[in-house]
């Protein structure tokens, strides 16, 4: 097997994140679900958009974010996502090429505009976010490169891809041909609500086709609907070669065979948990395409994690190589 050219391809939802903070007044104004991702049509989107009090537009989606660190950890970094040959379509493509990473994607002319999400931040940092998806609806099978994604080590999915109705076609071509090529493929939940509407999908990708999990507490319990994280990490175990779960201020718990290691969180103040499991992520598979061990990987993953939420926004505003310096 050749030595692969990439450490990480993420495959995702292309989109511009728009973070203000807002107060539980403010989601309770707008029916919004405290700590939910809902998808909103381009109506709403505007609306929520001229409510929203002044914020921070980046680029972002949750796969691009755990691309973006990955790349600012020293990864070799590719990524395929849809956006719109717009202004905002340009803004995000300009943004993952200047850190980075490689982006050959090409636009969607002539139809739906990039996507955005609307992102409210409460004091007590959790981020409530109303995603409207435009152009990612188009990814399907035809945007998955099959050359790239045997030239990545790992394949790193995103959950929130499965709402568009072409992308889980394309999420297996992605998994065969990686898995042809002797590579791994990693999936991130992403949020419960888009486990809860995919939950039978989502368990036959994870069983058949998925070598690395990652998700939170309350994800991989609603993904096998227990009752207990104890008992939704232990099917987690059956079904995949290694699971990293995270449980916020309790730290994660990484799974692989009989293997169980436990990570503490990195302490930090809390401002924004956006983009909190994307920085975990890239920091643990940062890690682990290096070939370091698994307590080793977690702990990269927290750092990542700690100085992602210590402040707004999804992608590091401090020197991640330093910040790892010195670990494992």
């Amino acid at each position: 097997m050749t030595a692969p050219t990439y450490d990480i391809l993420g495959i995702g939802n292309a989109i511009v994140d728009v973070v203000a903070r807002a107060d539980d007044q403010f989601l309770s104004r707008h029916d919004m679900h405290k700590g939910a991702m809902i998808l909103v049509d381009e109506a709403a989107a505007e609306a929520i958009y001229a409510a929203m009090p002044p914020g921070l537009e980046a680029s972002g989606g949750s796969a691009g974010n755990t691309c973006a660190v990955a790349a600012a950890l020293g990864s070799r970094v590719a990524y395929i996502g849809k956006v719109a040959d717009d202004q905002l379509g340009r803004v995000f493509r300009h943004d993952i090429q200047a850190i980075g990473v490689h982006f050959p994607s090409a636009p969607l002319l002539g139809g739906a505009p990039t996507a955005r999400c609307l992102i409210l931040v409460t004091p007590d940092g959790q981020r409530t976010m109303n995603t409207f998806l435009g152009a990612c609806v188009h990814l399907d099978e035809s945007d998955i490169d099959t050359a790239l994604v045997a030239s990545a080590a790992v394949t790193y999915l995103e959950g929130y891809l499965f709402d568009p109705p072409a992308a889980q076609a394309a999420f297996r071509k992605a998994a065969a041909a990686a898995h042809a090529a002797g590579r791994q493929v990693a999936l991130s939940l992403s949020d419960a609500f888009c486990v809860d509407r995919h939950r039978s999908a989502f368990r036959d990708l994870v069983a058949g086709h998925v070598d690395i999990l990652f998700a939170n507490e309350t994800e991989i319990t609603s993904l096998y609907e227990e009752n207990t994280f104890e008992a939704a990490a232990e099917a987690a175990r059956r079904d995949v070669a290694i699971a990293a779960l995270t449980r916020s201020e309790a730290g994660s718990v990484i799974l692989r065979g009989s293997e169980t290691v436990e990570v503490a969180p990195k302490p930090t103040q809390v401002i924004d948990t956006t983009g909190a499991g994307d920085a975990y992520a890239a920091g643990f598979l940062h890690g682990l395409t290096a070939g370091k061990p698994l307590p080793v990987c977690g702990r990269l993953g927290s750092i990542a994690a700690a100085e992602v939420i210590s402040h707004y926004g999804a992608r590091p505003e401090t020197d991640l190589k330093q910040l790892i310096a010195g670990v494992g």
